[in-house]
């Protein structure tokens, strides 16, 4: 789904893309234990959408998702929304398709995947690439409890959807910033092993070295820096 979306970023978005991203997530028709409509919007048969957190008959309901009888207009808006040629700002159209389509929960179960991967498809879109560095899907799943919270206080709130806004912009930021780090610590890693490429390494010592690359925290005892006492890795040194 996720490769769909950011490969194929330029192509339309329609209901049945939508339909086979959903049918993906759930190849055995099933939510965990309980049977769902796959590839269709959901039918509210077992009363309104909503999420709940708590426990039974002390429940909390956060967000009631709009009924069913208005999910094909509501879609259809949101499709043509999200595919207009208007010359918009991408990046500021990432964020309001994310929080539309998670209001509008078409689907029984996985509408905050579908959401993420309509995220990075807008912002492939807004880079003109499918490659980037960085992802935000896995910043927001990093950051869900900030990211639960902020869209719980949109959703029960009025029209005004700025403060969703910079809370999304800022995570974009913390997305952008992690890669960068973590791109840092793999060019220091290749360039480790670019030097010491003419050395014979045993795989035990590779690991040790890796490790130490990687941030390795703690003490280095005895039995684990014997690794490194071999001549190839005292010439290393």
């Amino acid at each position: 789904m996720m490769l769909d979306a950011t490969r194929h970023f330029e192509k339309p978005l329609t209901v049945k893309r939508l339909f086979a991203w959903h049918a993906s997530l759930f190849p055995t028709g099933r939510s965990g234990m309980s049977p769902i409509r796959v590839g269709a919007w959901r039918d509210d048969s077992s009363g309104p959408m909503q999420v709940v957190s708590g426990a039974v008959g002390r429940e909390h309901v956060y967000f009631e998702a709009p009924v069913t009888s208005r999910l094909d207009a509501e879609m259809n808006r949101f499709l043509d929304g999200f595919n207009g040629n208007e010359e918009d700002d991408w990046v500021a159209r990432a964020g309001i398709a994310h929080l539309w389509f998670v209001t509008i929960h078409p689907f029984d179960d996985g509408n905050g995947r579908i959401a993420r991967a309509l995220t990075d498809m807008a912002l492939a879109r807004s880079e003109g690439s499918p490659r980037r560095f960085y992802s935000m899907s896995a910043q927001m799943r990093q950051e869900r409890a900030a990211y639960y919270d902020i869209l719980e206080q949109t959703q029960n709130g009025g029209m005004d959807i700025t403060p969703w806004m910079a809370w999304f912009l800022g995570c974009l930021g913390r997305a952008i910033e992690g890669a960068q780090a973590t791109l840092g610590t793999v060019l220091i890693k290749a360039r480790f092993w670019e030097s010491v490429g003419d050395f014979r390494l045993n795989e035990r010592q590779r690991l040790v070295l890796n490790r130490l690359l990687d941030g390795f925290e703690g003490k280095l005892t005895t039995s684990k820096s014997k690794i490194l006492t071999s001549p190839a890795a005292s010439s290393i040194r």
